[in-house]
């Protein structure tokens, strides 16, 4: 069956707005997508880097309508959760995931005895292991969540974020005091994401390198995980997807690298994968991947 067709699509589920506390107390924008009946698991959908939450709220729908709650939220800075004025707002990339997405992950485990699961996109999934609960996860699935040190990428790409993350993003979130959206990089970003994002890009270790140790939250991740990348993607190579996978040490990783063409589409890039033209089957099998995770 064509999923554009069913009728959730139809009559889509209405999702429950709140505000939940990050760990230092932060007010976050979430939304609640709750099945009607037969609850099995909940899932934490973390974002892509500047892309608002409701971005994904059709694949939420469509999850949430088969038994998997899911909580959709905006980092701080983006979307329902950015201030008033972005220009002298104090972020960094690690509070996406130490901070705000650690909080979520607490609500979700408080909520009730059922798993939680995570989803992310891109940066969704670098930061899971920088959350001192995300070991507590059931499973972990992944899309286009990559490396983003510059060298990961060949000839045009490479020259094309070499000059993003030496000197546009840092350069212009310097000089306006924050990186505004309109740069091909989704919503505007404060101004410490944006330079903290582009300094780890301009590192072989990335978002680990520094004197910080960083790696043991990921170690602590024992739960199985799925890393899915797309030939098309031009924001993550097949290496750079591959190498990140690499760094949850201790889960059990499986890796899918996708081509258009087996999610029926002639292109699918970074951002397609989340369209409701790839929703059959590339949602079905993720659900199917989730709901293989929990208990019958």
């Amino acid at each position: 069956m064509d999923l554009r067709s069913e009728a959730f699509l139809k009559t889509p589920l209405p999702g429950s707005p709140r505000i939940v506390p990050a760990t230092d107390g932060y007010p976050l924008a979430v939304t609640r997508f709750s099945p009607r009946r037969g609850l099995r698991a909940r899932v934490v959908l973390s974002s892509a880097t500047g892309v608002p939450q409701r971005y994904y709220q059709r694949f939420a729908r469509y999850l949430a309508d088969r038994g998997l709650e899911v909580l959709t939220y905006d980092y701080r800075g983006v979307g329902g959760s950015r201030p008033p004025k972005l220009r002298g707002f104090e972020a960094r990339m690690l509070d996406w995931g130490r901070k705000d997405f650690a909080g979520v992950l607490d609500f979700a485990l408080a909520a009730g005895p059922e798993p939680v699961l995570v989803v992310g996109h891109s940066v969704g999934g670098q930061l899971v292991g920088l959350a001192p609960n995300a070991h507590r996860v059931r499973g972990i699935v992944t899309v286009g969540s990559q490396s983003g040190w510059v060298r990961h990428w060949s000839g045009m790409g490479q020259l094309k974020m070499a000059l993003y993350m030496y000197a546009l993003v840092p350069g212009v979130a310097r000089a306006v005091g924050y990186l505004p959206g309109g740069l091909g990089l989704g919503e505007a970003l404060p101004e410490g994401v944006a330079r903290q994002w582009a300094a780890w890009c301009r590192r072989p270790e990335y978002l680990f390198g520094s004197r910080e140790p960083r790696r043991p939250g990921y170690a602590r991740i024992v739960a199985p995980m799925l890393a899915v990348s797309v030939d098309d993607d031009d924001y993550a190579p097949r290496a750079a997807v591959d190498w990140l996978a690499a760094q949850y040490t201790n889960a059990t990783v499986e890796r899918r690298h996708l081509r258009p063409a087996d999610l029926g589409r002639r292109s699918v890039g970074h951002f397609g994968p989340f369209r409701l033209a790839c929703a059959d089957p590339f949602w079905r099998d993720l659900r199917t991947w989730l709901l293989e995770r929990v208990p019958a």
